[in-house]
């Protein structure tokens, strides 16, 4: 028997309420606060989950590995990564935002703190696994957050800063990369500053970021829900009025709301938005895991210097910081789905010279760095859209879940078996470039034909209608 899930409710209820409170809200420093904590986070996050492309190259000799060490290697933080992701997801939206996140980043420091101490490659493989797993807590989590407390209009710089954050510190791994790349030592000193981090970041979540009030309202806690929205509208300069819990009370009271079940994410009316969103990120995400994990081991086995392969790098992913800013500011001018379909098709130019460099002859290195370049501010960039797209995919009751689940379903593509399968084919330019152009090509048109825009306050966008199940 058919039976109605309310993830939603009208848009005259307690919900869009809050929503419309928190939107109003004139952005200020205590917003750019959140935003520089979170910012950090993500270069943290970043920086301790993507020096595995440097340990593919500078780890390789100091721990003897093996071709298939240097298979696993490349796949095992990303492995554990969907593996905690999905552990991440099933407590989403049970646990507080703030909570999983927290668990994620001590975990993910902890064990980066860890790698200057391994000394075969089977210690460095658990520690990379122990990495991934509390990574996937972390990764995504800051996402949801962000939703729910960056006013609407305000969403886009946030995905922007976030993004650069993250691009940044990608950035910066090869950097310290090519400066190291002489050391025996080098992949051992490179994972500090990730590691040290540990004595600092938990401490800003905690102090700094205040828990999701429309995750409070969904349990029920409608003081909790108020005094968090009043709290920031305070830290924000008290420039609106406060909200009263009155408001938030429905005609005949509100309970605790019981969470809908996580197949509710493949319910009919919630499927298509769950899969578009998903697909939207596992085509962009493609090119970034095959440029970000493979590009060095790539441009060496084509012949390339170790010192040169970390500097083309650096470059895309240089690129990648301005391109991140563009995008996000790009997606509230034409929307989120035509965003994602400029970056993607406006890289396939920059992603076409990378795979023809190698007959560029002299010009080789030049052509390799003008299609970097192109590719770094186009696709690489396209997560300030692809990511907020996902989040706005999702009711509430599902947001926390449903982000983490998309991001954490579309690693195991992207991030374990295509990292896995392409490895030994990372020596031919057709190949390797060849299938991050097809995949490219073909993402560009899946929000824009299948998805929905979803500019706007998120319970009218998300919560307005029931789902079927």
């Amino acid at each position: 028997m058919a039976e109605i899930l309310s993830l939603g409710r009208s848009p005259t209820t307690a919900g869009f309420i809050l929503g419309r409170k928190l939107d109003s809200i004139p952005f200020s420093r205590y917003h750019l606060t959140i935003l520089a904590v979170l910012g950090f986070i993500g270069f943290v996050e970043g920086y301790d989950l993507s020096i595995t492309a440097s340990l593919l190259v500078l780890a390789k000799q100091p721990l003897h590995l093996t071709p298939t060490d240097i298979r696993f290697v490349a796949v095992a933080s990303t492995l554990m990564a969907v593996v905690g992701g999905f552990t991440a997801s099933a407590m989403s939206d049970h646990w507080s935002r703030k909570r999983i996140l927290q668990i994620g980043v001590i975990g993910t420091t902890f064990f980066t703190l860890l790698i200057p101490l391994v000394q075969n490659a089977e210690q460095l493989i658990i520690v990379r696994l122990l990495t991934g797993l509390a990574g996937g807590f972390a990764v995504s989590a800051p996402f949801p957050i962000a939703a729910e407390l960056m006013p609407a209009q305000h969403r886009r710089t946030y995905g922007a800063s976030y993004e650069m954050s993250l691009a940044l510190s990608f950035t910066l791994v090869f950097l310290v990369s090519y400066v190291l790349s002489g050391n025996p030592n080098a992949f051992r000193l490179m994972a500090l500053p990730g590691g040290l981090a540990l004595f600092i970041a938990p401490p800003l979540i905690h102090f700094v970021i205040p828990e999701s009030a429309r995750w409070h309202l969904r349990r029920g806690r409608l003081q909790a829900a108020a005094d968090t929205v009043n709290e920031i509208i305070r830290r924000a300069g008290s420039r609106v009025p406060s909200l009263s819990v009155d408001a938030l009370r429905d005609d005949v009271g509100r309970a605790s709301e019981k969470l809908p079940p996580y197949w509710a994410m493949f319910a009919r009316g919630q499927l298509r938005w769950t899969v578009v969103g998903i697909l939207s990120g596992i085509c962009a995400g493609f090119a970034a895991y095959m440029i970000h994990v493979l590009l060095p081991k790539a441009l060496v086995d084509q012949g390339a210097a170790v010192s040169l392969s970390f500097g083309l790098a650096t470059i895309v992913y240089a690129a990648s910081i301005p391109g991140k800013a563009f995008t996000g500011f790009l997606m509230e001018i034409i929307g989120r789905r035509w965003t994602i379909f400029y970056a993607l098709t406006a890289s396939l130019p920059g992603v076409f010279l990378m795979m023809m460099a190698h007959r560029a002859g002299a010009n080789a290195a030049i052509v390799m760095m003008a299609g970097g370049l192109i590719t770094g501010f186009t696709v690489l960039s396209a997560f300030s859209a692809t990511r907020v797209y996902l989040s706005e995919q999702f009711p509430t009751a599902l947001r926390g879940r449903g982000h983490i689940f998309g991001e954490s379903f579309g690693r195991i593509f992207v991030g374990v078996l295509a990292p896995f399968l392409m490895t030994p084919y990372t020596g031919s330019p057709t190949i390797f470039f060849g299938s991050i152009l097809a995949v490219v090509a073909i993402g560009a048109f899946i929000p824009v034909l299948f998805g929905k825009e979803t500019v706007g306050q998120l319970e009218a966008v998300t919560e307005a209608a029931p789902v079927l199940a």
